[in-house]
């Protein structure tokens, strides 16, 4: 390939994630947060256009004076939103992390097995992925129901006298979103693991750690690229999730994928529930920027 290719080539490979990004990412979130800014008689369905683009551009300006922040003013004021937000981020936290206690271990002994069976081993991490997710979720209604599979084992073994109410509660919740999520923690992790020099720990075994020591200075210090990578691949959706909150939570279960629904399809209020999204997107980015800028500072400081 000619330099002229290559520099051709080159740009290509940056620019399509970047248009990517503008024309599904950038474009309808700057709709959504216009939505967010509009009165709710303006931007109710039929939707008015706030810009006059025919008024060149007195119609611009006049469009950027009718935009209002009472909807975010409205959010503050309702303790509804706010409580969906802390349920969100709690749910979603919890789960983060009864995933990952349960991945790294799967991750581990992937990484530990032959190479021989890793690709099977692989292959039995994906496979779930073959199967729709909402027939997977609708499964877990059968297993965790009163008269369900788990509890008539348990009533089966003698461990129970009476069915358990699992379904409708937050503990559904937690079950459903770590079965759903796990391959996002196992791959990650598994890649951490799998790249790993293993020579390093049985070297800080020479040197007189314990195994368990060794696994935590230096097995587990070097594959937290993955640990963090897979937490966030499973905290981030968990947070928006609806589908999971909706068929296995109960009603009082509170999270923002269901208060969003509300306000888009049942209240059709879109301006608020556009400001609901906005925040949403900034209370999981803001984060990530401030993350990913510290990490990349300790990364200089370490050369």
């Amino acid at each position: 390939m000619s330099k002229f290719g290559s520099a051709i080539f080159n740009r290509l490979v940056i620019i399509i994630p970047y248009a990517w990004l503008l024309v599904f990412f950038l474009i309808p979130f700057f709709i959504v947060f216009r939505i967010s800014l509009s009165e709710t008689a303006v931007a109710m369905p039929p939707y008015l256009p706030v810009f006059n683009w025919d008024d060149g551009l007195s119609g611009i300006f006049d469009g950027i004076r009718q935009f209002s922040i009472a909807n975010y003013l409205w959010l503050t004021e309702d303790s509804l939103y706010i409580n969906a937000y802390g349920s969100s981020l709690w749910i979603a936290g919890v789960s983060t992390l009864l995933t990952l206690m349960i991945a790294y271990p799967i991750a581990y002994a992937m990484a530990q097995a032959p190479g021989s069976i890793r690709p099977t081993l692989l292959m039995l991490v994906i496979l779930p992925f073959w199967t729709s997710f909402l027939i997977r979720v609708y499964a877990w209604i059968a297993i965790l129901k009163p008269e369900g599979l788990f509890n008539q084992l348990l009533l089966t073994l003698g461990l129970i006298d009476q069915p358990l109410i699992i379904l409708n509660t937050n503990w559904a919740i937690y079950i459903g979103i770590v079965y759903s999520y796990l391959p996002f923690m196992v791959l990650p992790i598994y890649s951490a693991l799998e790249k790993m020099d293993h020579s390093l720990t049985e070297a800080a075994q020479d040197l007189g750690c314990t195994p368990i020591s060794a696994f935590w200075q230096v097995t587990f210090r070097l594959s937290m690229p993955g640990v963090i990578a897979g937490c966030m691949l499973v905290f981030i959706p968990a947070v928006g999730e609806f589908v999971i909150p909706d068929l296995l939570g109960g009603s009082e279960t509170l999270m923002i994928g269901k208060t969003l629904w509300n306000e888009f399809n049942a209240n059709r209020d879109w301006p608020v529930s556009s400001a609901v999204a906005t925040i949403l997107l900034l209370i999981l980015v803001v984060p990530i920027m401030f993350f990913q800028q510290a990490q990349a500072k300790a990364d200089s400081e370490g050369r």
